[in-house]
């Protein structure tokens, strides 16, 4: 059991509201862009008005038409975003038996399953498509992955509603230190933006209520934040042994230091009031990676822009980090990627400490941040000289990740 083997990123790739590439989504980001737009969502005939993070690109266009046609868009998404981190990563060359693909979803190919759904309602079971139950499996992002890649040493897929992006990555690097691999492919997926899934957020009054400029609604740690903002996406991150990675002489882009995993045992939407889910999971990174909390240079948030969740955080990372925290809440310009958002903002906080700098959090400079919170959020770029930042995920169920990445 190599408990202690160094974990490292050679390799990252997303498609987002932002861009269809990390770079062109990075540097959105820094610019303080947001990718949240008005969508027209039908349901029994008739058109309402939302807010949310669409894809910069259709994801299907990046793969060949046979390809694409057997995957569900969350699935395509998965497989655009993987090519790019494979590619970054210099297509590494390895045992396959060694190679794992560990890809999580909130939800797998709901689009899927709705559409064939009324396919069946409206033209019979022979028109169904043959395809319906691949498309709407939540593990077949990570065995199509698997699958394009030749990767036999295992196929994973996390499934813990927003935390399961980063729960794949944790669980990559899991793998990679008890020696059961030596690379992993390892990331989140969402294309949820239909008409059940809205409704049922709206339902249960999660969504952002916010009446302006749609690319305004998403607010997190503001003053009047009204809920999130739903988007889709993927990211997927190459995990390797650093052994590996320097026999081969991969360029390393940071360090996944600690992998922090908790449960609230609470509720199934609400955090626990103590945060003492959050706090053990952020403790949990820092001891693995051996690291006191005034070594964190700074914190990327979940912060979704619920009036109850990001109080609940902000009292959390307070706890660990001590008030005026250095934080940054990019769902702010993303919405909010679900299964997806804890890769994407991984591969956010890898170049944050990459590149030494804090990105900044779009909406809350006018309206300003919630009193309640003894935070420090960047609302401008900050340049810092930092060596380690802490991402967290929490999701619906009290499922609490936080990924702590170090330069290399």
């Amino acid at each position: 059991m190599r408990q202690n083997t160094e974990v490292v990123v050679t390799g990252v790739g997303a498609v987002t509201p932002l861009g269809p590439d990390v770079a062109t989504t990075w540097s959105a980001l820094m610019a303080g862009d947001s990718g949240i737009r008005q969508i027209s969502m039908s349901s029994n005939g008739a058109n309402s008005p939302v807010a949310a993070g669409v894809m910069a690109i259709e994801p299907a266009g990046r793969l060949t038409p046979v390809v694409s046609k057997r995957l569900d868009r969350s699935q395509q998404a998965a497989m655009v975003a993987a090519a790019e981190a494979w590619t970054d990563a210099g297509q590494p060359d390895v045992n396959g038996d060694r190679l794992v693909s560990s890809i999580g979803t909130g939800i797998g190919g709901v689009g899927s399953l709705l559409k064939e759904n009324d396919v069946l309602r409206s033209a019979g079971a022979r028109r169904v498509s043959p395809r319906t139950v691949p498309m709407l499996m939540p593990n077949a992002a990570a065995a199509a992955i698997s699958i394009q890649y030749g990767a036999r040493g295992g196929t994973y897929t996390p499934v813990s509603a927003c935390s399961s992006g980063a729960e794949a990555i944790a669980l990559g690097a899991r793998l990679i230190r008890t020696g059961e691999a030596d690379v992993v492919l390892a990331g989140g997926t969402e294309a949820a933006i239909t008409p059940i899934t809205v409704a049922g957020f709206v339902q249960a009054r999660s969504l952002s209520n916010y009446a302006g400029d749609p690319a305004n609604a998403s607010r997190p740690f503001a003053v009047d934040r009204g809920g999130f903002v739903l988007g889709e996406g993927a990211g997927v991150v190459v995990l390797e042994s650093a052994a590996h990675a320097t026999a081969r002489g991969a360029r390393i882009r940071a360090v996944l230091a600690g992998a922090g995993v908790s449960a609230d045992a609470h509720h199934m939407t609400a955090p626990a009031p103590d945060g003492r889910g959050q706090t053990a999971a952020m403790r949990n990174a820092l001891r693995q990676a051996g690291l006191a909390p005034g070594a964190v240079g700074h914190i990327n948030a979940h912060a979704t822009g619920t009036v109850i969740g990001d109080i609940s955080e902000a009292r959390a990372i307070a706890d660990v980090f001590g008030a005026g925290a250095v934080t940054t809440a990019p769902k702010a310009s993303l919405g909010h990627l679900f299964g997806a958002a804890g890769a994407v903002e991984a591969i956010l906080t890898v170049l944050s400490v990459e590149l030494g700098v804090v990105p900044p959090t779009r909406n809350l400079a006018a309206a300003g941040l919630d009193p309640l919170m003894e935070l420090d959020v960047a609302t401008t770029r900050r340049d810092t000289r930092a060596l380690s930042a802490l991402s967290n995920s929490f999701g619906f169920g009290g499922q609490n990740v936080s990924l702590l990445f170090t330069a290399s």
